[in-house]
């Protein structure tokens, strides 16, 4: 897995193509190259033209799998205790606004690429192990995670799609016994990150192309396939399969899924369409709390 990001750099890809293509272009050359390294120990896919997509924060996973790894950089030293600050600071604007805007996301990135830059892509994958034992593997929903093996159980492949590294992104995939995820992708040279993106951030309609250069590449019937996720923001990838799926999905999100007749599955406890505001603001209000336990965690 250590040399995902090395297939992957800027000079493959034209700088006169749309980033988000690029970014999405770069994700499924990133996945293809990771090969079967993420892939389920069971039996190989029997139904060859069929597979899901399921998007990670929120959906697969509770709160945001970036923050997670964060907190765990964060209580190595990796980076000081003001920039943990200043990244929880942006998504608590994020839970309390519900939606991203194109500065924020590009301050998430930039501040994300500082945080790497001339590190050694292995070492950041080790790290990355390490974080998903102490904070992730405790936040899988069962419920989304039933549903990727219901796709397993029929033979069809499972991937993750997120704005997550895609190192990270295969790590998680790995441990969920999944076929393989498409994250977003960093340029690195000799082993080491140079602080620049393949494209831009696996967001949006970045997500779209990846999931139809995968499809390409893999000889998938994209109407055959299904999409999973919680954002309203995630409506290209979910509108270019066959099946959308809304998991646990924020107000803007539920509607739509009621307007095109998409199912909706949540499996938050206790909250209810009627409250679905509600858990906004809770989030907000983890996300607080995530960055006090990361900054004491750091103190002792």
């Amino acid at each position: 897995m250590d040399g995902v990001a090395e297939s992957s750099t800027l000079h493959d890809y034209p700088a006169a193509r749309d980033p988000a293509q690029r970014a999405g272009e770069a994700s499924a050359a990133a996945a293809l190259a990771a090969g079967e390294s993420a892939a389920s120990a069971e039996a190989p896919p029997t139904d060859l033209t069929a597979a899901a997509f399921f998007d990670v924060d929120n959906t697969m996973m509770v709160g945001a799998s970036i923050f997670h790894f964060a907190r765990g950089l964060a209580a190595r030293k990796f980076f000081t205790t003001a920039d943990l600050a200043g990244f929880a600071w942006e998504q608590l604007k994020f839970r309390v606004g519900g939606r991203e805007d194109r500065s924020g996301i590009a301050g998430h990135r930039d501040t994300a690429l500082s945080f790497v830059a001339g590190r050694p892509v292995a070492e950041v994958v080790a790290l990355g192990e390490e974080i998903y034992d102490e904070l992730m593997a405790d936040r899988i929903w069962a419920g989304t995670r039933a549903l990727a093996q219901m796709h397993l159980d029929a033979g069809q492949r499972v991937w993750l799609v997120t704005a997550t590294p895609v190192e990270l992104a295969l790590i998680i995939a790995r441990r969920l016994e999944l076929t393989g995820a498409l994250g977003t992708v960093a340029e690195s040279v000799d082993g080491h990150y140079t602080g620049r993106l393949v494209g831009e951030i696996l967001h949006g309609p970045a997500k779209a192309h990846a999931v139809r250069a995968l499809a390409a590449a893999e000889g998938l019937d994209l109407r055959r396939c299904s999409a999973y996720s919680d954002s309203v923001n995630d409506v290209p990838m979910l509108s270019a399969v066959g099946t959308a799926v809304a998991v646990n999905p924020d107000s803007e999100l539920r509607e739509i899924a009621k307007e095109r007749g998409w199912q909706i599955r949540d499996f938050r406890t206790g909250r209810k369409a009627a409250r679905i505001g509600v858990p906004t603001v809770l989030g907000a209000g983890a996300v607080v709390g995530a960055v006090a336990a990361g900054l004491a965690y750091r103190r002792r």
